[in-house]
């Protein structure tokens, strides 16, 4: 199954960085060029493991996700369970490390199969092509996000919390 897979240092702490990530409705338009529209389903008001969320992408596309994982600060996973018709599976992690001088090291990856399977010898390096590019063009939007005043205060309220409620 491919991987694609970018990486970016941003000028916040880990908690920060993963709140900031997991941003919704005005605050996540204001910094995601991938998405045209995102929210929670089924009742939920906030991400959790199970908790499923619908996505249209800037291209068009719908994707119903559902969180695998959810371990603030460190990371998030995803997997999709409604999609496209072209992918097989989706799946999706977050990876948030401090580094020593208190800056975070934010790592995405990816993983798909393509429908019908037979195709993959084409469609897989195309898949990994348009993926690459939108990764790299999320995660460096997410990093202009983590200095973008605005944002920065709706994570660090929704950091705060977290860290409450684990505490």
């Amino acid at each position: 199954m491919p991987r694609i897979e970018a990486d970016h240092i941003v000028d916040v702490d880990p908690w920060t960085a993963f709140a900031v990530s997991q941003t919704t409705g005005d605050t996540r338009l204001r910094w995601d060029p991938f998405i045209r529209s995102q929210h929670h389903l089924d009742g939920a008001t906030i991400a959790g493991t199970g908790v499923r969320s619908e996505t249209r992408s800037k291209h068009g596309l719908r994707m119903v996700s559902e969180y695998t994982s959810f371990h603030p600060p460190d990371r998030v996973g995803m997997k999709m369970v409604e999609g496209p018709w072209f992918f097989d599976r989706f799946g999706g992690g977050w990876i948030f490390k401090r580094l020593d001088d208190g800056r975070t090291l934010s790592t995405w990856r990816y993983t798909f199969s393509i429908r019908p399977s037979f195709l993959s010898r084409i469609g897989d390096p195309i898949g990994i092509r348009m993926l690459q590019r939108d990764i790299d063009q999320r995660i460096a939007a997410f990093a202009a996000g983590c200095i973008d005043p605005e944002v920065l205060a709706v994570g660090r309220a929704m950091a705060s919390r977290w860290q409450d409620e684990l505490a």
